[in-house]
């Protein structure tokens, strides 16, 4: 697994006022590699996009593409237009380059306007040739049809120049294609390209295992984005995705496909959704707001750094590890492994207040066992909590034949929910969900250690620890103070956030106020609803934040983020892809299937071990090398 990181530069570039032809915009940027010899690009091509002008009695915005420099491949200046508007096949624009070296010549493709006002008929691929001193030697009309975001491969696949490109992007659905070249003059021959429409349906991309399409559903846009790079594993392309597309509702994202290294039209692996949707003001608000879309890739080390527009305004930059994100790709090595005894806890015949679920366990490791609260259900579906011991983590030694913790307050009456416990000093402080039958909120309890090991539960008087006026749960406390106060995670509304008390006198001093950590990301696995799964867990890193996740599909999965070790309302990562996820018959068939949901966390040296409820039915255990996990984290180079 991997996160996504963006540069603290963003935006790398933005409009400047002080030219005309890119005072509203400057976007769909891609780097010039393979000159001078150096490790990062030296120049970049980007959109520009004028203010509105007069053009042939038409008060409109034209584009062009810019060029600029730069020293570190980071700052960019010394900003010129570069191709603009020339021919009556691009009189009303020239958009979104993506360019290719081979040998000592530049490959521009770009998005070519003939017609105004826009139509699919008037919106086709271009190509301008640049020689190494980067100056432009030829330009020609490419695609006779609708179409954008053509790249070529850098080097030869099977002696033949070959390309990307998206056709019917203006007259959808559209669809990522592959093109061979016998020529370089079959580029911009139309009798090249009527032969090769007549068999579009052959050069679409395919998945390795049947004839399914980088398109999900018919409801959903695809276009290419970065030029293919290649890697150990295969060829990888970056492409835009856009859900929702018909419906109104847009949602943009980045997302990836490899393919093979011999035959580009099979797709050897893919993203399962958005690796990156936009959460960054600049991303949010501009001529387009809620825009990301990658347009340049570029190898720097051991980072793929992706080249992305923002809002259709700004040029900006994120950075992935390339090895975790081929990994993630082909499906590789999974973060947690499950436990060959699961599930580890399942009800009990006999066992009235347990018989209709066993699950979402607290776990606290004391005494040389680690000791497991677990929400119990019973017929008349109140939740109480049942006991298991484990002094190896993954067999239950010991487990209570009654509740050892019943409702015994109003605000708890219909129930007591996924409790999470957290060790302070010598007591065991539990967060739980207390529901009355309107309204869950979060109630605190403890239990003093040696009355924990002596199975006498002797628990504090439960208390309300949140408002009664407002809907709240998924709760846990940091094990220490932070700068003299206790730090609170909880959930509220849609996000999950964050409260800090001076005591844990809960009646005197509830949570009040909601200082926002992590939000729902509309596009991606988590996009619906989040909450925290386990108390988090102390690193030298910074705190592990993990976190449950549910999209359209319903389906309960998990992510983690990484909170910083001093300032724990800071977040410094988030993992772009679920880390654990519903896989085993035992996680999709039960009172609620598809649903994994930890809620408790034991940490045995270099060990985690996480407790999770499977469809909301029976309890497994799971394990993750700590080492692993931070790993994700490490910041790109």
């Amino acid at each position: 697994m991997f996160i996504v990181e963006r540069d603290k530069h963003n935006p790398i570039l933005s409009p400047k006022a002080e030219h005309d032809w890119e005072a509203a915009g400057a976007f769909n940027w891609c780097p010039v590699s393979g000159s001078r010899g150096k490790s990062h690009p030296p120049l970049a091509l980007y959109r520009a996009q004028s203010e509105v002008k007069l053009q042939d009695g038409i008060r409109r915005s034209v584009s062009s593409i810019g060029l600029a420099e730069s020293a570190d491949g980071l700052r960019f200046d010394n900003r010129r237009q570069f191709i603009k508007p020339e021919y009556q096949w691009e009189k009303f624009g020239c958009e979104d380059p993506r360019l290719t070296t081979l040998g000592k010549t530049h490959y521009i493709f770009y998005t070519a306007l003939s017609s105004y006002p826009f139509s699919a008929s008037g919106i086709k691929v271009a190509l301008a040739k640049a020689d190494d001193k980067m100056r432009i030697i030829e330009k020609h009309p490419v695609t006779p049809f609708n179409a954008k975001a053509m790249a070529l491969f850098p080097k030869k696949i099977n002696g033949k120049m070959a390309a990307l490109l998206t056709i019917r992007t203006d007259e959808p659905p559209s669809e990522i294609c592959y093109v061979e070249f016998e020529r370089e003059s079959d580029i911009w021959s139309p009798e090249f390209w009527q032969r090769w429409q007549a068999d579009v349906s052959s050069h679409t991309l395919q998945i390795r295992r049947g004839d399914l399409q980088i398109r999900r559903g018919d409801n959903e846009q695809v276009e290419l984005g970065a030029s293919p790079i290649l890697t150990s594993e295969g060829w990888l392309v970056i492409y835009s995705h856009i859900q929702d597309y018909f419906h109104g509702n847009r949602s943009f994202g980045i997302e990836a496909v490899l393919l093979d290294k011999r035959n580009p039209r099979k797709i050897i692996g893919r993203t399962e959704g958005a690796c990156m949707v936009p959460e960054e003001y600049y991303e949010r608000v501009g001529q387009v707001p809620n825009v990301v879309f990658p347009s340049g890739a570029f190898l720097r080390g051991d980072s793929l750094e992706i080249y992305y527009g923002a809002a259709d305004t700004h040029c900006c930059l994120a950075r992935v590890n390339l090895k975790r994100f081929l990994n993630a790709l082909l499906g590789k090595k999974p973060l947690l492994k499950r436990s060959p005894n699961n599930p580890i806890l399942s009800p009990r015949p006999d066992k009235a207040f347990e018989a209709r679920g066993t699950f979402n366990p607290a776990a606290v490791d004391v005494g040389g066992a680690i000791h497991i609260f677990y929400r119990a259900v019973s017929n008349d579906n109140i939740s109480t909590w049942g006991y298991a011991a484990s002094k190896d983590g993954f067999c239950v030694d010991e487990r209570s034949p009654e509740p050892v913790y019943i409702p015994r307050a109003a605000f708890e009456k219909n129930g007591c929910e996924d409790p999470r416990a957290t060790l302070i000093g010598e007591r065991v402080v539990i967060f739980y969900t207390a529901y009355d039958g309107a309204t869950p909120r979060v109630a605190a309890t403890a239990i003093d250690v040696g009355n924990l090991l002596k199975k006498d539960w002797r628990w504090d008087v439960p208390a309300l620890i949140t408002l009664a006026s407002l809907s709240n749960k998924d709760a846990a406390i940091l094990p220490r103070r932070i700068d003299g106060k206790f730090m609170i995670i909880h959930r509220l509304d849609d996000m999950i956030c964050a409260d800090f008390v001076d005591s844990l006198q809960w009646q005197a001093e509830p949570v009040r106020s909601c200082v926002p950590l992590i939000h729902p990301r509309p596009g991606m696995w988590d996009s619906a609803k989040i909450g925290l799964a386990c108390p988090l867990v102390e690193t030298k890193e910074g705190w592990l934040l993990f976190y449950h996740g549910v999209s359209y599909t319903t389906h309960y999965r998990v992510g983690v983020a990484l909170l910083d070790r001093d300032d724990p309302a800071r977040v410094r990562g988030r993992s772009a892809f679920p880390i654990f996820e519903p896989v085993e018959d035992y996680e999709w068939k039960g009172a609620t299937p598809g649903v994994v949901f930890p809620c408790g966390v034991v940490r045995r040296g270099g060990t985690l071990f996480f407790y999770y409820g499977a469809a909301d039915s029976v309890v497994g255990v799971a394990t993750a090398k700590l080492s692993e996990i931070l790993a994700m984290f490490k910041a790109a180079k």
